[in-house]
């Protein structure tokens, strides 16, 4: 019997997200130059405005914990394993990603996105502990 495919769509979610940010370091680094910067120097870890430097931070963000989130998913949908329940805790976490990633990228209310942050953390946590258990559970 094939994996729930719902698992998916969170993280085509989260894929779209780290695109989409992708696109705002773009826009503003060649902000950035068009000011006088140094796209080049920018480019390669060199200085660059706050703007800039949030958005290259929060690019960063997008390869850190959502690795684990990816791998969780793609685990428990070839087990057959992404319930109801793994698939909302997917959701929860692809939609505090994008909280995260706006706070971060306009006000970033440390606090604020701090909160976004650990109920994300919680939701990756309880889907490698939801694999878990669907690896130990008896064959039915």
């Amino acid at each position: 019997m094939p994996g729930n495919p719902a698992i998916f769509w969170p993280m085509i979610l989260q894929a779209f997200l780290t695109l989409a940010v992708y696109a705002v370091l773009f826009v503003r680094r060649r902000g950035a130059a068009r000011a006088g910067g140094d796209f080049e120097v920018m480019a390669n870890g060199g200085a660059e405005p706050a703007g800039c430097r949030l958005a290259s931070r929060n690019l960063a963000n997008q390869y850190e914990l959502p690795v684990l989130f990816y791998a969780a998913c793609l685990a428990l949908h070839a087990t057959n394993g992404a319930s109801w329940l793994a698939v909302a805790l997917a959701w929860v976490f692809a939609l505090t990603r994008l909280v995260h990633a706006a706070i971060h990228l306009t006000v970033n209310h440390v606090p604020a996105r701090g909160a976004a942050f650990i109920v994300g953390y919680v939701c990756v946590g309880l889907l490698w502990c939801l694999l878990a258990l669907h690896l130990l559970a008896p064959a039915a």
